[in-house]
């Protein structure tokens, strides 16, 4: 049996904020006929577009053209998976604590049968714990999309003002 659900829980769907997001960077994309004159172009203080901050940015490196690669780069990673490299530190460092949590197991074997009486209450504390994590990251993965995708919007629009057609396309 298969519910249906109304166009208002629909629209805050994260499947369809991450299609909002996508279909946003794909028409910067295609607009974007020359990417290289967006360096030229300053980021405005007032802008919509000083709200997206950039561990990879500094106060210099701060124009249009750095908004426009990260935009890409963020819609490349969800489209496609984040880059290998940044998969095998994550790999490296569940390796490490993995062996640390195991050396640390077997050294504390006779007060396993004490804590074994007391896991049922903390699994069903942290399967609580969980839902309630899951439903933070998700509202927070939800409002950055959105944020990330009125960015999009505001770098096509920009873009088009600079060559004089702000009209077109809308």
């Amino acid at each position: 049996m298969q519910m249906t659900e109304s166009p208002i829980l629909q629209k805050n769907s994260l499947f369809n904020a991450m299609n909002r997001f996508i279909g946003a960077v794909n028409n910067m994309d295609q607009t974007v006929m020359l990417p290289s004159m967006l360096r030229d172009l300053p980021v405005e203080e007032d802008s919509e577009m000083s709200a997206l901050k950039s561990s990879d940015m500094d106060d210099g490196d701060a124009d249009m053209y750095s908004y426009y690669q990260l935009l890409k780069s963020i819609r490349r990673d969800m489209e496609w998976g984040v880059r290998c490299a940044a998969a095998d530190q994550r790999r490296k460092e569940k390796m490490t604590v993995s062996r640390t949590s195991s050396s640390a197991s077997s050294s504390s074997s006779d007060s396993s049968f004490s804590s074994s009486f007391s896991s049922e209450e903390d699994e069903s504390e942290e399967d609580e714990d969980l839902e309630k994590q899951f439903q933070y990251h998700l509202t927070g993965l939800q409002g950055v999309l959105s944020k990330l995708t009125v960015q999009a919007n505001c770098l096509t629009k920009r873009y088009k003002q600079e060559l004089g057609i702000g009209g077109w396309g809308q």
